[in-house]
């Protein structure tokens, strides 16, 4: 694969901008994504940097980017670290039992799908996820809306499987998103 698979740094804030507005131009951005483009595209530069700056300390949230050999961004992957015994407040889908992490705002740009970047990106998160050692990671964890087949195809080939926990849409009561899972593999 020609692309590189890195984590965004904090100079990285308007391609990281760029990327996140196409994706919520994306046909099923409204069941792929909690955020909204009218939302998203009003937002400041400092909104923008923040994102940015919080993913290049890699703490509690990192996001991966597939970067082409021109420095074009084709696709990424943002992974949020949840822990039970830190006070963070709400967590989407609601508090976690067991350190894990939560994959969220997966896209890869639609003449890039089927090239093996999603599955270098969640390689990426994976690594991540398992290498942390405070908290240390028992499983990674993700949402898939009711309605998303294509993900969830991508998310089952990817090793993911569902947890039998379902959570009502956001904004549709009447939907309902699928908690999939990945377990630490075994020492």
């Amino acid at each position: 694969m020609e692309h590189i698979i890195r984590p965004v740094q904090a100079g990285d804030w308007e391609k990281s901008k760029e990327l996140r507005l196409t994706a919520l131009l994306d046909p099923v951005a409204s069941i792929a994504f909690l955020d909204t483009y009218d939302k998203a595209v009003v937002q400041p530069d400092s909104y923008w940097q923040e994102r940015a700056r919080a993913s290049s300390e890699a703490c509690r949230v990192i996001t991966f980017v597939a970067e082409a050999p021109d420095g074009s961004w084709d696709g990424t992957v943002t992974v949020l670290v949840e822990d039970p015994e830190a006070e963070e407040g709400a967590v989407f889908g609601g508090a976690p039992s067991v350190p894990q992490t939560h994959i969220v705002g997966v896209f890869v740009r639609p003449e890039r799908r089927g090239s093996g970047l999603i599955q270098a990106l969640f390689d990426a998160a994976v690594e991540w996820s398992w290498a942390l050692s405070e908290p240390r990671v028992e499983r990674i964890r993700l949402f898939v809306h009711e309605d998303n087949g294509r993900a969830m195809a991508v998310y089952r080939k990817a090793g993911f499987e569902p947890t039998g926990t379902t959570i009502p849409m956001q904004g549709d009561p009447d939907a309902k998103e699928y908690e999939l899972a990945l377990a630490r593999p075994a020492a």
